[in-house]
């Protein structure tokens, strides 16, 4: 086999024999992988092979002992793991040699095979002296090349290996990216690999950071790097001030008072954009750090605890400072840039929303002698700065002090809508839409809402991105308006017929461009949510003009070709089942009407969408509100339905569709009750199964867990024949507890299992007493009360454990009188767990039910 020409080859416009010498490259590792790992490796340090075939040597390496999807990827690992000793080290010798290698190509691929094998070893402490080889790598003498890809390996491994691994190499790995970022590194490629590196591990060395004499080093080596004579350097030493502000904003005092505040200031003048952007980012995380900090002090002084994090106040002492920069260049719109460009005018305008969001009143009044300043000026850059600024101000401060200055500001706004440049009636919109969001207070119904409403349906005619900032102003004005129920009309309801007609055409667009058909049916949808008995009629002539629409679509399947198409049909039947979904909804059991049609297009949808579309999803939960609608009404359409939902459920790869398929069977079960024990058989056994599936995604669990509850409640003692089963996965999730030092994801996860299996236990519990059955879980008291006890023991626990645990308690202390459990309720952590729902920092539910609870095991206690 020549390897060197097959390599070649994959890189072909001609696809036969592109997709030949792939089929050959397959075949070739299938019969002996070892070797074929040897011949690819050969290649990639081949220095007389090309620059292109070697990096796609290196690239073949890589993909062959790592992938994307996770069952694929175990796969993957296995089969490095299974190499003979030799040809492994081969492998690793040849990528650590090729990063010497001046072709910029082989170097890069070398250090990310390099990567992909450290994500394995390193965790199993099978390549021990790999960093240290990288470290040496950058040391002083050696060549430039050599320097750059070894800084550009350990950023890749950074991002390739959990930080838990990474923390005892952290000293190591610093050592050599503050090495290449040194201002006494001449080569200004090695500076920006080292800068990059620094980035990606910035995460686990934290024990660094906490060294004074280490983070007053590193900080300094990053600050004397945004003064770079070299942009990109100054572009990358920002983006470490961004993460470092991040990641330690308790450390950032002294480093504000000293160089950070002038650094960065100074960076937002710099004429490069880049430079800029990177040092407005700065400040918009300074904002985000504190809008958190702020939240966790109110969390802890609503518990009575002492706040673990202090707000510096950053941001209040510089907006005096900062606040005329920004406005400064919310003037230096770039008019040629795509919608989807980021600029500096637009970093701006968000670092002023999250100083408002900080500081509230204290930015209202410079920011409107701004904007009366430049609101009337003839260059439009000043007009579309001024109504951003508006617009940026208005979430934050006092809504009492801004109502007066917004009720003057209206009718600007509104005739603003036909200025003549399109940038500022865009801007304008948004505005207005700002102002509904958050200072809706202020909308005078009698003087501002006819004209609003008149301006904003004359927006829906204009340009897509006026016409999406338009809906999205409608929808929170309908939101705000909504009425007491829907007896009752709201202030808006006079206004439906013409609003509804207007995005119903903005909906009958051939394309999305800038998102404005999705926002027209999002905001339909919202319209016919909140609608009032009298516009019924008119929610009736949407349905029928919805069916025809998804009729359509299903007919025209078969005739898109190519990936746009196919993308932007999906998104249409998608908002058309959303519509299909809020408009059953809002019908309740009236919409049995016209469900037989409805349910034969929803099918005929899921039939005919390409196996990957999303738009089963949405198809998906259209039905579950035909079911919550229809409730055992829905029976008729059970058998037809089915065989979609159990393949849906089966499907471990897609896991969100799998998860609205588990949320559907337990909508099913609560709606035909016993009538879904037919259908039970299926169910069950493909939920077991993902319940014990490797691929699907853990978080999907959980919700298993729950729709045992009920189905369990569904059918009662019919239950019993999943029960051993059931009762044994339950036991086996028990067990599952976060590791100490577990990230946030993982203890929110143990959480959320914990919770599905009290559920769980809740329903079964219920379902076995309302048939006298209650011998049937006997056996597994003792389960209930262990998981019981461990909740109890968790600290950290939510609020929604804590009250399902108390139900739980209270069900069994009632189903089991005559004292049978005396012994369990008479633990002492049984007082604990009650006493824990009844603090003032719980919600009444919660006191209600831990209330209950409390009786029923009081009367365990009498006997």
């Amino acid at each position: 086999m020549n390897a060197g020409e097959f390599l070649a080859q994959t890189l072909s416009p001609d696809a036969n024999l592109r997709l030949n010498a792939e089929k050959q490259l397959e075949n070739a590792a299938r019969t002996d992988f070892a070797q074929y790992m040897l011949l690819l490796t050969q290649e990639l340090a081949n220095e007389s092979s090309a620059s292109y075939i070697r990096m796609a040597a290196g690239l073949a390496l890589k993909n062959s002992i790592t992938a994307r999807e996770t069952a694929r990827k175990v796969e993957y690992e296995q089969l490095w793991q299974s190499l003979p000793i030799e040809v492994k080290h081969q492998v690793k010798i040849a990528a650590l040699q090729t990063l010497a290698s001046p072709e910029h190509q082989a170097g890069q691929s070398a250090a990310q095979l390099i990567a992909a094998i450290a994500a394995y070893e390193l965790a199993l402490n099978q390549w021990p002296d790999l960093m240290v080889t990288l470290v040496a790598n950058v040391g002083d003498g050696q060549p430039s090349s050599l320097k750059q890809h070894s800084l550009q390996t350990i950023g890749y491994i950074c991002e390739a290996v959990p930080p838990e691994v990474l923390s005892i190499q952290s000293n190591a790995i610093l050592t050599a990216v503050v090495t290449g970022a040194r201002k006494e590194e001449p080569d200004v490629v090695v500076r920006l690999a080292a800068l990059g590196a620094l980035y990606d591990s910035l995460e686990f060395v934290r024990d660094n950071f906490n060294n004074e004499a280490e983070r007053n080093y590193i900080m300094q080596v990053v600050c004397e790097a945004t003064q770079s004579p070299e942009a990109p350097v100054q572009t990358a030493a920002f983006g470490c001030l961004v993460k470092i502000m991040h990641l330690y904003y308790d450390l950032m005092p002294f480093y504000m008072e000293k160089a950070l505040f002038a650094l960065t200031t100074q960076g937002m003048y710099n004429p490069n954009e880049q430079v800029s952007l990177q040092a407005v980012e700065f400040w918009s995380t300074v904002c985000e750090e504190e809008i958190e900090v702020n939240l966790e002090v109110q969390e802890a002084q609503e518990l009575n605890e002492e706040p673990s994090r202090e707000n510096h106040e950053f941001a209040r002492a510089a907006a005096a400072d900062i606040l005329p920069v920004l406005l400064e260049l919310l003037c230096k719109q770039d008019e040629d840039a795509d919608e989807d460009d980021w600029n500096i005018s637009m970093a701006a305008a968000t670092c002023l929303q999250l100083f408002a969001q900080v500081v509230g009143d204290l930015l209202v009044s410079p920011v409107l002698v701004f904007v009366e300043q430049n609101i009337q000026s003839p260059d439009w850059h000043q007009r579309e700065a001024a109504v951003m600024a508006f617009g940026s101000v208005l979430e934050g401060p006092n809504v009492v002090m801004l109502t007066p200055l917004v009720n003057q500001a209206l009718p600007v706004l509104i005739h603003m809508m036909k200025d003549p440049v399109i940038f500022v009636k865009d801007t304008t919109a948004w505005a207005l839409g700002q102002i509904s969001n958050f200072v809706a207070e202020a909308i005078n119904p009698e003087v501002h809402l006819p004209e609003l409403v008149s301006a904003l349906l004359t927006g829906l005619t204009d340009n897509p991105r006026i016409v999406a900032n338009c809906c999205w102003a409608f929808m929170n004005l309908v939101c705000h308006f909504a009425p007491e129920d829907s007896h009752h009309l709201s202030l808006m309801t006079p206004y439906y017929e013409a609003i509804i007609a207007a995005l119903l055409h903005v909906t009958d667009q051939k394309g999305n461009e800038s998102n404005s058909r999705t926002s027209g049916y999002e905001t339909l949808s919202t319209f016919i949510i909140f609608s009032a008995d009298t516009v019924l009629p008119i929610i009736a002539n949407v349905l029928t003009v919805i069916m025809s629409r998804l009729e359509i679509s299903i007919q025209m399947q078969n005739q898109i070709l190519d990936i746009e198409e196919r993308a932007n049909h999906d998104e249409l039947q998608s908002n058309l089942c959303n519509v299909l979904t809020s408009i059953t909804r809002r019908f309740g059991p009236d919409i049995r009407s016209t469900s037989d049609q409805i349910m034969t297009l929803l099918l005929q949808t899921m039939q005919t969408a390409p196996k990957q579309s999303v738009v089963h999803e949405d198809v998906l939960l259209a039905v579950g509100a035909m079911m919550n609608s229809l409730e055992e009404q829905f029976e008729v359409y059970v058998s037809s339905f089915a065989p979609y939902l159990s393949v849906a459920l089966s499907n471990e790869q897609e896991y969100q569709l799998c998860s609205v398929a588990v949320g559907l069977v337990g909508d099913l079960a609560r709606a035909l009750n016993a009538k879904i024990l037919p259908y039970c058989n299926e169910f069950m056994t493909i939920l077991v199964q993902d319940l014990q599936s490797s691929v699907l995604d853990r978080n999907v669990k959980p919700a298993i867990l729950s729709c045992f509850s009920d189905i369990a409640l569904a059918i009662g003692a019919a239950f019993e024949t999943y029960l051993e089963a059931v009762m044994v996965l339950l036991q086996q999730a028990s067990s599952v507890q976060a590791p100490p030092g577990a990230s946030f994801s993982m203890i929110d996860y143990v959480d959320a299992l914990r919770l599905g299996i009290v559920e769980a236990f809740v329903g079964i519990t219920q379902a076995v007493r309302t048939d006298n059955r209650l011998d049937l879980i006997q056996p597994y008291i003792h389960s209930m009360f262990a998981l019981l006890h461990m909740i109890t023991k968790d600290r950290e626990r939510t609020e929604s454990l804590t009250r399902a645990a108390l139900g739980l308690l209270g069900d069994l202390a009632e189903s089991f009188s005559g004292g049978q459990l005396k012994e369990y309720f008479a633990a002492d952590w049984i007082t604990e767990l009650l006493n824990s729902g009844k603090t003032k920092f719980c919600t009444q539910q919660t006191k209600d039910i831990a209330r209950w609870a409390t009786e029923q095991v009081k009367r365990q206690a009498r006997f």
